[in-house]
């Protein structure tokens, strides 16, 4: 497989990841890391962040040791701003707002949200109707707990379309509706913002959809450098 490569910096890249592809090996010959340092023709690349299989979207990757460092310092300090795309069938318990609770683990290797703030996954949303029955989510994560936006959008009575693991009684979909779409950051005293539409999944090539994904600012003119 080749990644589509969204922007290169001598310290770091940022490429397109696909839904349906692992950030782990899995059960892969190869995994991504290593087919990165491939395609790159470098003898290796670092993992700095995460995305689960089902999501698509921007995905950071170090090129040396002391830039995985920084960027871990970033994550850990919440100092890179991402924002998710992600579709449901279901009008949400408010259109806009924060998501905030604990998150423990719950059966079949899901989370659940709970009431208790001691060390809360906050998200913050807003959401827009682009249709009867259809609701397009703009998702803001103020932390980065494991499947937190999916686990936020269930709490909001609107899973996210096509998510077998916390959306069970919705339609069998094409893949899991969740797409990380934009990144701002400060590395070593320069600004970046990246931002990508998604590729895969029918539900976004609607008109609807993409008339509402294109009202937003972030996704105006001048906002993506790639």
């Amino acid at each position: 497989m080749e990644f589509d490569l969204l922007y290169q910096h001598r310290d770091f890249i940022i490429i397109y990841k696909p839904c349906g592809v692992s950030v782990h090996k899995d059960q892969e010959t190869i995994g991504l890391t290593t087919q990165l340092a491939n395609q790159l023709g470098v003898a290796q690349v670092w993992l700095v962040h995460r995305l689960d299989k089902v999501t698509s979207g921007l995905l950071i990757l170090a090129l040396n040791a002391e830039s995985a460092a920084e960027f871990s310092r970033l994550f850990a300090e919440h100092r890179i701003h991402k924002t998710y795309l992600a579709l449901s069938f279901q009008k949400p318990k408010k259109k806009q707002g924060l998501i905030i609770g604990d998150m423990k683990k719950a059966r079949n290797g899901a989370w659940k949200l709970c009431q208790s703030k001691e060390n809360p996954a906050i998200t913050r949303f807003e959401s827009l109707s682009c249709e009867p029955n259809l609701r397009l989510f703009f998702l803001k994560p103020q932390t980065g707990k494991t499947h937190q936006l999916r686990v936020a959008m269930k709490s909001l009575g609107s899973p996210i379309l096509g998510d077998e693991l916390y959306g069970k009684n919705t339609p069998k979909m094409d893949r899991t509706y969740l797409h990380a779409a934009r990144l701002e950051f400060e590395f070593l005293g320069e600004k970046f913002d990246v931002a990508v539409r998604p590729k895969e999944g029918e539900w976004w090539k609607k008109d609807s959809v993409k008339m509402k994904i294109n009202e937003n600012p972030f996704f105006g003119k001048g906002k993506i450098p790639v």
